[in-house]
């Protein structure tokens, strides 16, 4: 399976113009089976979400079904949604067939003050695609391994985010260290550019279960890269090296 990693600078609250580019961005890199895009790929992330998050049923979700089938491949990335008075830092994964799964955002950012407008997700997410279990994580989530903690139930973790260029180091090993505790494939797509608050310098990448990067983006700069995942190395390193069953969790 391909799947190519969509490292973007994101216009602030224009989710028009963002979508217009990163449909641009996915044409440009024919032939993948996945396309993932960062987080709230469509606003910016924004911890004031009034006047600047979609509905649940928004045109983002919308142009997300139509290309999705219109390229026969899934697509995933987070959008800012609201509904029923509640906000939430939701991740979309969109199948070319029409069917939508998403994940809240369990671990809402209180550092920035996400907690205090966005309502946290109760569930853990995986989802099935061509015979790969993934698991939906958002951002912040990947300072939690308890809660990526691989049960033997998913084969590779997307997580996306805007995380910020201070903490840029941090972000490059927590990705590596989850791929390796987890014996698993990570695919980390972040954003470049900046918002009102933050600057955003990339470091996308895919790595593979023995923690070596095999696609990267070029950092501060939009960017896109391809990586295959193989399932059956991964089958045959689990049951050579069956570290999972030795987990504490």
């Amino acid at each position: 399976m391909k799947i190519t990693i969509l490292q973007r600078d994101i216009e602030w609250a224009n989710p028009a113009k963002n979508v217009k580019r990163a449909d641009e961005a996915i044409d440009r890199n024919p032939g993948s089976d996945i396309y993932v895009l960062p987080e709230m790929f469509s606003t910016g992330f924004c911890t004031n979400p009034e006047g600047i998050a979609e509905s649940d049923n928004s045109e983002t979700l919308q142009w997300l079904i139509r290309k999705a089938a219109a390229i026969d491949a899934a697509i995933a990335g987070s959008v800012a949604i609201e509904k029923d008075g509640k906000f939430y830092n939701r991740f979309y994964f969109v199948k070319p067939d029409g069917s939508v799964t998403y994940y809240d955002k369990k671990h809402l950012f209180t550092y920035g003050g996400e907690h205090k407008r966005f309502t946290a997700g109760d569930r853990r997410v995986i989802v099935e695609f061509l015979g790969i279990r993934i698991l939906l994580e958002i951002c912040y989530d990947l300072r939690f391994p308890i809660w990526a903690r691989n049960r033997g139930d998913y084969d590779m973790i997307l997580y996306v985010a805007s995380w910020p260029t201070p903490r840029i180091s941090a972000w490059s090993a927590l990705l590596v260290a989850r791929a390796i505790e987890n014996q698993c494939y990570v695919a980390g797509v972040n954003r470049v550019g900046s918002d009102p608050v933050c600057e955003y310098c990339g470091a996308s990448v895919v790595i593979d279960p023995y923690g070596k990067i095999i696609a990267s983006c070029n950092d501060r700069e939009e960017c896109e890269a391809t990586a295959t995942i193989d399932i059956d190395a991964l089958e045959a390193f689990r049951k050579k090296f069956p570290v999972l069953n030795d987990a504490d969790i």
